[in-house]
């Protein structure tokens, strides 16, 4: 059947829309990696939940995704705090009824210190953060998933090799990989659990990383790719695992970091 030119962009635009009528939170989603995935998934067609701690960045980010004809709200949401997690899901619930998408991108990194000398406070506030309360949120927007529903955690290329100053942030990003299977195995066969670790990318949360020239000079030679990753890397990824496109695969881990060494 000829197709006229109209006919054949309506097809690729529908078929771009790949989240039409669907629902997606991201967490920590008001900048970086976490914004350009609620920005990619809305662009998409998703009506798409975002948080971050702050009131200010919350309304700021809303305003950006709406310029683009993103729908979209924004919740106040501090992972750790109970209170705010319920709300982010009533809140989700009661302006759309369901959640096909959650995006678990919250993490904290408050340390340099080697593994041995963090403190039990520290130790406590990273494990809570990158780990727990990714558990704690499913928990709650569990009952609202439905069958062909998706997570996808954002873990790190320094999950599978820990460096020295961000030793036990990887330790954490480590057991997100071990969460993905478990869950993958829990949550089939009506809800998909997947990951990306996304190499580095210069953000401002991995800013004391790569505004060091000699360090990000270092980092580029060591990426096949001769280049830092970019938040858009990371949205493409998780789009796709979050997508139809990736509905027979579960409890996987894809590494987006251009090449640098993780596994065999």
């Amino acid at each position: 059947m000829f197709l006229s030119q109209r006919e054949r962009e309506k097809k690729r635009g529908e078929k771009m829309k790949r989240f039409q009528g669907k629902v997606a939170i991201v967490t920590a989603s008001t900048q970086g990696i976490g914004f350009g995935i609620a920005q990619r998934l809305g662009l998409e067609g998703a009506s798409v939940v975002i948080s971050s701690r702050k009131q200010k960045n919350v309304d700021e980010a809303v305003e950006k995704l709406r310029t683009q004809g993103i729908e979209v709200i924004g919740v106040v949401c501090h992972v750790s705090n109970p209170q705010q997690r319920k709300n982010l899901i009533d809140k989700t619930v009661q302006k759309y009824g369901h959640i096909d998408v959650v995006v678990s991108n919250a993490a904290a990194n408050p340390s340099v210190d080697n593994i041995l000398d963090t403190q039990e406070s520290v130790l406590d506030k990273l494990w809570d953060i990158n780990v727990k309360t990714s558990i704690l949120l499913l928990q709650s927007a569990s009952p609202y998933l439905h069958k062909g529903s998706s997570v996808v955690f954002i873990s790190s290329i320094g999950a599978y090799q820990p460096q020295a100053s961000m030793g036990m942030y990887g330790v954490t990003k480590t057991a997100l990989l071990g969460l993905t299977k478990a869950l993958a195995t829990e949550m089939a066969p009506n809800t998909r659990v997947n990951c990306v670790a996304p190499g580095f990318v210069p953000t401002h949360f991995a800013d004391f990383i790569t505004r060091n020239e000699d360090v990000r000079k270092s980092i580029e030679e060591r990426t096949l790719l001769k280049r830092l990753g970019t938040t858009e890397d990371m949205a493409a990824a998780t789009a796709f695992l979050a997508s139809d496109d990736a509905s027979y695969i579960t409890g996987e881990t894809v590494v987006v970091a251009g090449g640098i060494p993780s596994r065999l």
